[in-house]
C-alpha cells in the first residue's frame, strides 16, 4: 500500500513557514523604518532649508526606501 501522508507533511510545513517569514520580515521592516523614520525628517528638512526646494523624497519616502534596503540585509546575512 503507498503511503499517502507523506506528502501533506511537506506542503504544509512549507506553507506555515512561508508565512512565519514573511511576518517575521514585516516585523523587521517596520521597526527599521520606525528607527529610520526621524533620521530621515532631519536629513529631508537640511536638504530642503539648503536648496530651498521641498520637491526631492520627502521623509516618509527617505525612511520607506532605507528600511527597503537594510531589512534585505538582514535577512541574507
Amino acid at each position: 500500500m503507498t503511503d499517502m501522508t507523506s506528502n501533506v507533511a511537506t506542503h504544509n510545513h512549507a506553507a506555515s513557514k512561508r508565512k512565519a517569514y514573511k511576518t517575521e520580515f514585516m516585523v523587521y521592516f517596520a521597526i527599521i523604518f520606525l528607527a529610520t523614520l526621524p533620521l530621515a525628517c532631519l536629513t529631508w528638512m537640511l536638504a530642503a532649508l539648503k536648496s530651498r526646494s521641498f520637491t526631492e523624497k520627502g521623509p516618509m519616502a527617505r525612511a520607506w526606501s532605507q528600511a527597503q534596503i537594510i531589512t534585505p540585509m538582514i535577512f541574507n546575512a
